[in-house]
């Protein structure tokens, strides 16, 4: 709230005139200053004054005058020294004593003000201005159960006091009080539907709620009284972004912008919504703006990079991470995002001292220490990578990937019991994981169980699974076990999936043979060559006599 007051009404000012006029000890300067005050000329009023001063006139009422005319010029300093001159001719000058707290309220002086204002409050307990003034002082100093006092005693008087309503509920939205203090400002409102503060105060309380339905009410009825108001634009904008409204989120960021090009927020926001719509290029500019404005905002360079990467800007996108990231080392995301970044570009040494940086953070520790298992598994380290899955599986019993791909590192440390293990375990979380059953599998062809290797090909078959190399192992295995018909179909089905599959030719070919289909098994035969020409070396070694 604005806190301002004027020393007297207009119709005191003309009872003054009158009885000024009464006086004929009245200086003659004194009555030059008051024309040529209503004739709207202040400076030349205060040149006749000071140069009655200079004849060395000192009637309180040039003192008097000159603090209302500096006042009435926005010269509180000035004004404040001509009322202390008039206190030290009339100690008891009420209205002086009054003026000159209002002039050291305006200067920001509130100690001192609230000083003054509470010596008039004890000299008239019935002196709303002053009480008001009390509780104006007691917000800005911080004082809350002070304020909300010298406000409820204005209210006891006169309840429908504008600004003594407007000073409790500030006092009770700066107390986290935000219920109280927006039922206030709607009772205000109900008296007086253009009161602005009311208004932006209100739209600032129900942020603070996130009560978003609220915010757009109030924001709506600010806006129509004025429609520049960033107050009313920036509610409008975080109601629209709460219920996800992309395009009116943008649209009044877009205006707020306009309005006032140095608004970090709105161009964020701007850069969110665009984002999330879907319009790349405009968020990326959005955050660019954001980024110029606060250059030390880590978020900002976080949101940039990620658009960026969208882009298929790496470059711009790994810049933007490294800025944050100099920003603020710990900002998880950052960290996480640039480490996907240099595992997408081949620097997965350097990703993997990110992940083993992100290992620290608590929030971070379960992914970073499954991407660095993942990667050290892919450079052949299949130990330390065990280790990563163990930690991960330690913190998630029942995360299937991460039981695979321990599968996949013991298989690779030639545990093959310990690899089953932990394909066996990948099923019993989830029943139907195809990754789980492969490894299985492929554990299974390794080790010659033709009987458990087929049957798990054929559950893969029946869960979706129609791979080339699933159906050539399943036909392979089909051939190998005398059911060549069958075989023949899978080699055809692998086909269907990769008609250039080298292998399924040739072994369709020999499975069709055996059928005496001899015509079909030469084509199979002949297409085979011509996708892998090896297969001709060793055609025409001679046969070993049976």
């Amino acid at each position: 709230m604005s806190g301002k007051r004027t020393h007297e009404t207009s119709a005191s000012r003309r009872s003054a005139l009158r009885e000024s006029g009464a006086s004929s000890s009245a200086s003659p300067a004194l009555a030059r200053a008051v024309t040529l005050h209503l004739e709207g000329k202040a400076q030349e009023a205060l040149d006749e004054l000071y140069a009655a001063l200079d004849r060395g006139e000192r009637e309180p009422e040039i003192y008097l005058a000159l603090g209302r005319l500096h006042f009435e010029l926005g010269q509180y300093e000035e004004a404040a020294s001509s009322y202390r001159k008039l206190l030290q001719a009339d100690p008891q000058h009420r209205g002086a004593s009054f003026s000159l707290a209002v002039c050291l309220e305006r200067l920001g002086r509130w100690e001192e003000a609230l000083e003054r204002f509470e010596r008039a409050v004890h000299g008239d307990a019935q002196w709303t201005d002053a009480q008001l003034a009390v509780g104006i002082c007691c917000l800005h100093l911080g004082r809350l159960e002070a304020a909300l006092e010298a406000f409820d005693r204005c209210l006891e008087r006169k309840p429908q006091l504008e600004a003594a309503q407007l000073g409790k509920a500030v006092a009770l939205q700066l107390q986290g009080r935000l219920e109280d203090a927006g039922q206030l400002y709607r009772r205000i409102l109900r008296q007086n539907p253009t009161s602005e503060e009311a208004l932006r105060n209100l739209v600032a309380a129900e942020m603070a709620r996130q009560d978003f339905d609220a915010v757009q009410e109030a924001a709506e009825q600010l806006l129509s009284l004025r429609p520049d108001s960033r107050v009313a634009l920036e509610g409008l904008a975080a109601a629209a972004l709460a219920r996800s409204d992309w395009d009116a989120a943008a649209a009044f960021c877009t205006r707020l912008v306009e309005a006032a090009p140095d608004h970090f927020e709105a161009w964020f926001n701007l850069g969110v919504a665009h984002q999330k719509a879907g319009r790349l290029e405009q968020a990326a500019g959005a955050y660019a703006q954001a980024a110029r404005l606060r250059a030390d905002s880590p978020q900002v360079h976080v949101n940039l990079g990620t658009v960026n990467q969208e882009l298929g800007d790496l470059a711009a996108a790994r810049k933007a991470y490294e800025r944050a990231l100099r920003l603020d080392p710990n900002h998880e995301t950052a960290g996480w995002n640039l480490a996907l970044l240099l595992e997408q570009v081949g620097e997965t040494e350097a990703a993997e001292k990110l992940y083993e940086k992100l290992l620290e953070t608590e929030s971070g520790r379960e992914e970073a220490c499954f991407r660095l298992g993942y990667l050290r598994l892919a450079r052949g380290d299949p130990m330390r990578s065990a280790e990563c899955f163990e930690q991960c599986i330690a913190r998630r019993s029942d995360w299937t990937a991460a039981w695979i791909n321990l599968g996949i590192a013991r298989w690779k440390l030639g545990d093959r019991k310990a690899a089953r293990r932990a394909f066996e375990q990948a099923l019993a979380v989830e029943p139907d994981s195809k990754e789980a059953l492969r490894g299985l599998a492929a554990l299974a062809l390794e080790e010659e169980d033709a009987a458990t290797a087929l049957e798990l090909h054929l559950r893969l078959i029946e869960r979706g699974e129609r791979s080339p190399d699933v159906l050539y192992n399943t036909a392979l295995l089909r051939q190998r076990s005398g059911h060549l018909k069958e075989a023949a179909d899978f080699y055809r089905q692998a086909l269907e999936a990769d008609s250039n599959f080298a292998e399924a030719l040739l072994n369709l070919g020999h499975a069709l043979e055996a059928l005496g289909q001899t015509e079909e098994a030469r084509r199979c035969w002949r297409k085979a060559l011509e996708v892998r020409p090896e297969f001709a070396h060793g055609y025409f070694e001679p046969q070993e006599p049976s």
